[in-house]
């Protein structure tokens, strides 16, 4: 049996090796680097499959979040409602701009913004809403949008952890993750769903005024060449990652397809374990399982992962520390025990290697071993 992985990045470039040294090679004797065809090509590819009318490439998925809120034209003050429950970038944009993060709980069975915590965070403040599609599924992007739209708030959808999954209205349309809101951010970080072999990530919106003033903020305010219409930033996908992006961009859906096969086997064997609850899907999105998360109840997490290491399973925690507990963003406004969902989840979350080369071997060794240790009482 192969060693496990996190993030199996090894076997999948072995999968697509010839492809992925060819692409890159053609960029290099093509010297077209920045801005190349190869950046055209992706962004065409990726509106296509995202059925969305704009896709602004840029260098990562933290500058897609920031380049998103100074597109919004939001100002020093105004307040952004976003999840505890995430990884940092999410609040640390808010905040780099001078904007006030203004956090919320989340649900205990889909890790997703609650919206009940949104609507109760409103002020006259606040001017916008970030979910987090966490995990890979899509927060419950109907009800937000009625409440944006009830006080006038735009949304901007963080997908970095969901890409290729796609929610249902309660009418029957359905919509990729990230094409809801008034814009969607991602990033091609090399472990995520669709990740490069570098740093990356693009700006959705099917918003004209809102694209071209974007893709304007990415190239630095120009948008004819040293004619600086507004205050920019250089933050640019280069064509080496855009070529390597085109090829995994093709094999995506067969990536959630066996991202879910993964998360199934995991379902089976831990199914009615008194120590565990698998992940929940959301009622209306379907889940491409970024992470497989479960939580651990009633068992001792340090152990757990003690001896997963020392049968050579790695394991992660996303995330043991929430972003109202953080040094950085430590306000009275939130003490502990303010946020009682999160606070729980933070001791009970444990997530398994979950990726696309996941073997059935593997995953057999990685659940017994789990109920080894659950089970020796």
């Amino acid at each position: 049996m192969k060693d496990i992985r996190m993030v199996d990045l090894v076997t999948q470039y072995e999968g697509m090796q010839e492809e992925i040294d060819n692409a890159v090679l053609n960029v290099i004797r093509s010297s077209a680097y920045i801005n190349g065809p190869e950046v055209k090509s992706f962004q065409s590819e990726l509106e296509d499959y995202l059925r969305v009318k704009h896709v602004i490439p840029c260098a990562n998925g933290t500058d897609a979040l920031q380049v998103a809120m100074m597109g919004l034209g939001l100002k020093p003050g105004d307040e952004v409602i976003t999840a505890t429950f995430t990884y940092v970038a999410t609040a640390e944009v808010i905040a780099l701009l001078q904007l006030t993060p203004v956090l919320v709980d989340v649900d205990p069975d889909t890790f997703l913004i609650d919206l009940e915590a949104v609507e109760a965070a409103i002020t006259a403040k606040t001017k916008a809403i970030v979910p987090v599609h966490l995990f890979g599924q899509v927060a419950n992007m109907e009800g937000l949008m009625e409440i944006a739209k009830k006080h006038n708030l735009k949304v901007v959808e963080d997908t970095a952890q969901a890409i290729g999954a796609e929610y249902s209205f309660s009418n029957g349309e359905k919509a990729m993750a990230g094409t809801i809101g008034e814009i969607g951010c991602t990033s091609f970080f090399p472990s995520k769903n669709l990740g490069c072999m570098g740093d990356g990530g693009a700006i959705f919106t099917n918003d004209d005024d809102l694209a071209a003033k974007m893709r304007m903020i990415v190239n630095h305010g120009q948008s004819k060449r040293y004619y600086h219409d507004s205050i920019g930033v250089n933050s640019r996908l280069d064509s080496i990652q855009a070529a390597i992006l085109r090829i995994k961009l093709r094999r995506l859906d067969d990536y959630g397809k066996a991202r879910q096969a993964a998360a199934a086997y995991y379902d089976n064997a831990f199914a009615n374990h008194p120590n565990l609850q698998t992940p929940v899907r959301a009622d209306k999105s379907t889940h491409v399982f970024h992470q497989y998360t479960l939580r651990l109840l009633n068992a001792d997490r340090a152990g757990l992962q003690a001896h997963l290491e020392e049968k050579g399973i790695p394991s992660m925690i996303y995330y043991p520390v929430a972003l109202h507990m953080q040094t950085a963003y430590a306000d009275d406004r939130y003490p502990s025990g303010h946020f009682p969902i999160t606070e729980t989840l933070v001791d009970e979350v444990f997530s398994l290697p979950m990726h696309t080369e996941l073997t059935n071997e593997q995953l057999e060794y990685i659940t017994s071993s789990v109920l080894e240790y659950l089970n020796q009482d």
